[in-house]
């Protein structure tokens, strides 16, 4: 009975060691296999793989995926015109040399996480106080691109690739906020004021050009209307001399009927001499041509 338990415990020590000194590594990971007291950890891919029981040898394994740090809480920074901001990030990386993680942090990969986070807040915070508040506000992708460009090299001296860095939200502290809202308020209004100023200064100015088109144009008119008119009247006078010379009685007589018609009006009534000349051709159709004839001859 006793070599029963006595085999059965040795297959249970085998089977636990046997465990031990297997693994397997996924796609998503990378092994460091370090041993006790040496300085020369190995690094094993993804399969297979052997390695000695503890605590002749430990495993580590290391995530290799592209990990995301999303802090609930908010950093406090400063610009360079003194205000305070709360500051939300995201941050995105990747484990690029796992063997050199393993040794620059100790053998302890937590801490990476932590060393990136402090990284990030260093570079952003030298990144608000080269800006004013207006500056960071508006320029929210280039201050994140600037850190992210500051944090990458110190990240890869511990084997991390930061592949992003985002600002998911910019506020103020409750003490502050309320201040600054004012001013922002201010500082829109006086920029609103002053499109109108322009605004109304282009106006008054096209409205300025457009009089003195107009009064051009409406001289120039006049005068080609004058030309006109002169040309006409030039042409009625050359007409009516011609027909005056061509029958000097009947331009007399049309010339007569014109002056009765602006003369006399319905309902007029009048004391006239009736032998004056003006009424010559109510006495006579050819105007006394008849009578003064024989007078010529």
């Amino acid at each position: 009975m006793n070599r029963i338990i006595a085999l059965v415990v040795a297959v249970v020590i085998v089977l636990f060691i046997g465990s031990s000194m297997i693994f397997v590594v996924d796609e998503r990971h990378a092994a460091v296999v370090s041993a006790h007291g040496e300085g020369n950890p190995k690094l094993d891919g993804p399969g297979l793989h052997f390695k000695l029981p503890p605590p002749f040898q430990t495993l580590t394994l290391i995530d290799t995926r592209t990990l995301t740090i999303d802090e609930p809480g908010s950093d406090r920074f400063t610009t360079s015109d003194k205000n305070e901001v709360l500051v939300n990030t995201v941050i995105k990386y990747r484990v690029a040399d796992p063997l050199k993680l393993f040794v620059s942090n100790e053998k302890n990969t937590q801490t990476a996480q932590e060393r990136l986070t402090a990284l990030a807040r260093t570079s952003l915070a030298s990144a608000f106080t080269k800006r004013s508040l207006n500056e960071a506000l508006a320029q929210q992708q280039a201050l994140a691109g600037e850190a992210l460009k500051s944090v990458q090299e110190p990240a890869a001296a511990f084997g991390v690739e930061l592949v992003d860095l985002q600002l998911t939200r910019i506020d103020f502290p409750p003490a502050v906020a309320d201040s600054v809202y004012k001013r922002m308020i201010a500082a829109r209004q006086q920029a609103a004021a002053d499109e109108r100023a322009k605004g109304t200064a282009d106006a008054d100015k096209i409205k300025a050009d457009a009089d003195r088109q107009q009064q051009a144009i409406l001289s120039e008119a006049y005068s080609q209307a004058q030309t006109i008119k002169g040309e006409g009247d030039g042409r009625a006078a050359a007409i009516a001399a011609e027909a005056y010379g061509a029958d000097p009685q009947f331009y007399q007589f049309y010339q007569s009927l014109e002056a009765y018609k602006k003369t006399f009006k319905p309902g007029d009534v009048m004391v006239v001499d009736p032998s004056s000349d003006f009424f010559r051709f109510m006495r006579s159709p050819n105007g006394g041509a008849d009578m003064l004839a024989p007078l010529k001859r």
